[in-house]
Parts: C-alpha cells; structure tokens; sequence
C-alpha cells in the first residue's frame, strides 16, 4: 500500500518529504504538490478517479485561511466522495502550515539557532498556535530570516516525532489520522 498525499502547496510536500520518513520509516508515500487552494480542489475528482492502484489511500491536506473548517472539509470530502473514494482522508492545517511549526518552537529555535524560542511555547500566543490569525506571519516576526519553501525542509527534518507533542491540534489530528489509515489498511 502506498499513501499519496494531495497537497495545496510545495512546501507541504517539502515538509512531509522530510517529517514522515522520521515519522514511519516504511511509509511508502508520493506528495502531489499543487499551486494553492483552487488548483487542489479542481484537482481532487479528476486525480482520485484517474489513479487505477486500487490499493491506494489517499489524504487530501489544505491550509483553512480562516475559512469554515466544517464547510470546508465537508466540501473536499465531497469532492472525494463524487469521484468515488469515500474513505479518503481529508484534514485541515488551521490557519496554515506554519501553525505545525509554532507548535514545536523548541525545534524552529533549533533551526534557526535560536533556542530560548523554546521558552515561548508556554505564552498564551502559542499555547494553541492554530488559534493565530496568520501563523506566517507570526513566524517571520520570531525569524526575518524564515523562507517558506526552505523552512519547510528544514523543520520537517527538525519537529519532534513525538506528535502529541505538538501544540497544533490540527497537526495532531492529521497524524492520528495518519496512524488510523495506515493501522486500518493493514
């Protein structure tokens, strides 16, 4: 069984190319990148009725920018559905991406060489980073120096493996996902 990821952007996929052969070393895995919010979701019917390995599983990953997260999950899901894979797992990174890497500062100081981020973690502000109107822009205040496509590299060969962890909770509910699609498929 393979797990191909359906991903709004490059820099999810640099993330997961670099975070999940840590994460499950035996994941095969393929991250289709896309170019933002609306090339993913026309993608999604034509990509999951095109795939013939019937034994493939597929998650569907799109930053909420401050949309509905019910709404807009329900919608992915029923791209899914119409294309007829039902059992598609579909998650939601709240707002965005970089909302994953405020919920491991400890890791992003490390990157960047700056560790006393790490004692930020316990300030209100990044308690429950998914709460951040713009985690990107937070994060560029923390580090000028942050470069999307870079740092998505760079932290996901850095963030904690131990994903309950993580103060994101949209970061741990796709990994409990994760671990459900793959424990169910065995």
């Amino acid at each position: 069984m393979r797990v191909i990821f359906l991903l709004e952007e490059p820099s999810a996929a640099n993330f997961l190319e670099h975070y999940l052969p840590r994460w499950n070393p035996n994941l095969d895995f393929v991250c289709v990148r896309h170019q933002g919010k609306s090339d993913l979701e026309k993608s999604i019917p034509k990509k999951l009725r095109a795939w013939r390995a019937p034994e493939d599983r597929f998650v569907v990953l799109r930053d909420n920018d401050g949309g509905d997260c019910l709404r807009l999950k329900a919608r992915l899901q029923g791209y899914c559905e119409q294309a007829g894979r039902s059992g598609t797992l579909v998650r939601i990174a709240c707002q965005e991406l970089e909302a994953w890497y405020l919920g491991d500062l400890k890791a992003v100081g490390s990157v960047y060489n700056k560790p006393a981020l790490a004692g930020e973690q316990e300030k209100a502000k990044f308690r429950e980073p998914d709460r951040i109107g713009s985690p990107s822009q937070e994060l560029a205040k923390l580090i000028p120096e942050y470069r999307k496509l870079q740092g998505s590299r760079e932290l996901g060969a850095k963030l904690d493996l131990d994903t309950g962890t993580n103060r994101s909770h949209s970061f741990r509910v796709f990994f409990r996902g994760l671990a459900t699609l793959l424990h169910d498929a065995i």
